[in-house]
């Protein structure tokens, strides 16, 4: 049979598709246009290939088609596969969908070996398990790629573990931190990202397939040899619901919307960081951009994009849970909507998580604007009251006394810790020499030393154990 690629020849070809007998005229141009998939679900095509091979496998071992059909799809499959890697395989806009293309195109070259590939399933079930397939992959690239960025923060977290900077709360001034500390909040943060993908990867990783249209199939079929197969960690166990939903991709993108939340954070602070009311950091020259008239500018343009795309993922989950409300059981053509959010989710997390690896590896904190920003604002209040409560002052009667320490020192322009003792000690007896020690910043982060605190020795701690964190995980990934 000639393997020439010439669709004028395909059975499938000019909307003659498996379902074709029952209508007496074409579908129209403008329908096919608008009803068509194959414009953005044939990036699921090696997906649809893994599937279609485990289910002919499956077919033979069941005694469905012989062994010389499987030989035949194997052969077939193995050369679309090459013709899609190598750009040469030519998509079909009135064949709908990548499985129509791709089972068009099978039987072009296998003859009916090619027509029996699809006994005993659907496109339902079939597309079904080939966005299972394609989002764990995907999943597991996204979850890689957290951990580099993780990496990132830590070694930023190491390097500055003892860079003084301020922390705010109502983006006030309140209580230095250093900032490897704050490197180490978003750390956290990416974690939990990357704990959500993980857990939601079990959900996805369940075979609908041969649950076939809606009700499963007379054929004698073994769902947990394709499940196997296809590496699915359990079998979908109810066919209406195997078709139908898509709580998965609900879940995807609710857990992509929450890692572009946490970047777009970042990124908030960055842009801040940068401005010269605060010239706290400068990013790398290839993530910023200038001015088309203002020749001095200097733009946080990736940090800019990533906060706006933020708001793009979680588009794309408004789209997956207003798609999903209305549906009744079981398969609606509706779902076709259900692969454009996903992906859009998926190359924007992946893509941004791209960028910020590099980009945050190259960020140069401005220690001695961090440190002047610091000690504005009295940041050491809180110290103080810390100081009078550990000599029997009760703590809000502590308050009250630095509060009007505070006072004091803002009438006079200057730092608490430049009022003299004598000054201090009239506020309270308590107060000795040693209250000096609270006051610098460096005495005031130092004092922070417990689990989770800001002091540079716990920072360490942190980063110490987020390196043990890296080294079991590329070991359990070697294995």
């Amino acid at each position: 049979m000639s393997t020439e690629h010439n669709h004028s020849d395909d059975p499938l070809h000019a909307k003659k598709e498996a379902w074709s007998g029952r209508f007496s005229e074409p579908v129209a141009e403008f329908v096919l246009r608008y009803t068509q998939s194959v414009s953005f679900d044939k990036r699921m095509a090696l997906a649809d290939i893994a599937g279609s091979l485990a289910h002919a496998q499956m077919l033979c071992q069941c005694g469905v088609i012989s062994e010389q059909d499987l030989a035949d799809i194997r052969r077939g499959m193995a050369q679309i596969t090459d013709e899609i890697k190598s750009g040469k395989f030519l998509w079909q806009l009135e064949l709908e969908d990548v499985h129509l293309n791709i089972e068009a195109r099978l039987t072009q070259l296998i003859g009916d070996a090619g027509k029996r590939l699809h006994t005993g399933r659907s496109r339902n079930d079939q597309v079904a398990t080939d966005i299972r397939l394609y989002l764990r992959t995907e999943i597991d690239q996204i979850v890689e790629m957290l951990g580099h960025l993780q990496e990132v923060l830590v070694a930023q977290a190491h390097r500055e573990y003892n860079t003084i900077m301020p922390g705010f709360t109502h983006m006030q001034v309140a209580q230095p931190v250093t900032f490897g500390h704050h490197m180490l909040a978003y750390v956290e943060m990416f974690d939990r990202d990357r704990e959500r993908m993980l857990d939601l990867r079990r959900r996805v990783n369940r075979s609908p397939l041969g649950a076939a249209a809606l009700a499963g199939t007379t054929y004698p079929i073994d769902r947990e040899l394709t499940a196997r197969l296809l590496g699915f960690e359990a079998v979908c166990q109810n066919s209406l619901d195997a078709v139908s939903d898509r709580d998965f991709g609900i879940e995807f993108t609710a857990a992509a919307s929450l890692v572009m939340i946490h970047i777009s954070r970042l990124s908030e602070e960055l842009v801040y960081w940068m401005s010269q009311r605060f010239s706290f950091i400068q990013l790398p020259d290839r993530f910023t951009t200038g001015s088309s008239i203002m020749p001095q500018k200097k733009n946080p343009d990736v940090p800019e994009t990533a906060r706006g795309k933020c708001s793009r993922v979680v588009g794309d989950l408004m789209t997956m849970a207003m798609l999903m409300k209305g549906l009744p059981l079981a398969y609606n053509k509706d779902l076709q909507e259900d692969k454009e959010p996903v992906f859009d989710a998926i190359d924007t997390v992946k893509d941004t998580l791209r960028a910020f690896i590099e980009m945050m590896a190259g960020v140069e904190p401005n220690r001695a604007e961090l440190r002047k920003a610091a000690a504005a604002g009295y940041p050491t209040a809180t110290d103080l009251a810390d100081y009078l409560a550990r000599r029997g002052v009760p703590f809000r009667t502590a308050h009250d006394i630095v509060g009007r320490v505070v006072r004091l020192a803002s009438e006079r322009g200057c730092d608490i810790a430049d009022l003299s003792l004598g000054e201090l000690k009239s506020f309270s007896d308590v107060i000795s020499e040693d209250v000096y020690e609270v006051l610098t910043l460096e005495g005031s982060i130092a004092s922070r030393n417990h689990v989770g605190g800001t002091a540079p020795e716990q920072v360490l701690k942190q980063v110490a154990r987020w390196e043990e964190i890296f080294k079991s995980r590329k070991a359990a990934g070697a294995h």
